[in-house]
């Protein structure tokens, strides 16, 4: 029979570019869910910020966000940042072009991670949120 458990991560971050490590969170909650085999999926709530997944180390949670701040910089030209001109065009493009959400298998009750595979959560705004992320975990 197919079952499906959900719960809340929250995050308090502290502005563009900081990362977290919520591994340890998510596979606790797909514990908790009882579920063997299935699927757990890591949403974060906003528009601003992503997630997704990476060896969770201080050289590269310096890569991730310079080479997105490469890829899309800071600018006042985005077209968001004429409308709205609160400084973070590039905060949107760069959750949008990661994404704000993550699908993870489960094989007998475990994240089906490789060993140097955490799941992060990654702030692109350009100043500090209190972010929730909801877990949803479905299977059998």
């Amino acid at each position: 029979m197919i079952v499906s458990h959900q719960q809340q991560i929250s995050v308090a971050t502290k502005g563009h570019g900081d990362m977290h490590d919520v591994t340890d969170e998510v596979a606790s909650i797909v514990s908790s869910s009882r579920i063997q085999k299935g699927t757990v999926n890591v949403f974060n709530v906003g528009s601003t910020a992503a997630v997704g997944t990476i060896e969770f180390e201080p050289g590269l949670q310096h890569d991730l966000p310079a080479i997105l701040d490469k890829l899309i910089p800071p600018s006042r030209s985005y077209g968001h940042e004429q409308a709205w001109h609160d400084g973070n065009g590039h905060s949107h493009l760069q959750a949008t072009l990661l994404g704000p959400s993550l699908t993870v298998p489960i094989v007998e009750g475990k994240l089906a991670l490789g060993t140097w595979q955490q799941i992060f959560h990654l702030e692109c705004d350009v100043r500090g949120r209190e972010r929730t992320i909801i877990v949803t975990v479905i299977g059998e």
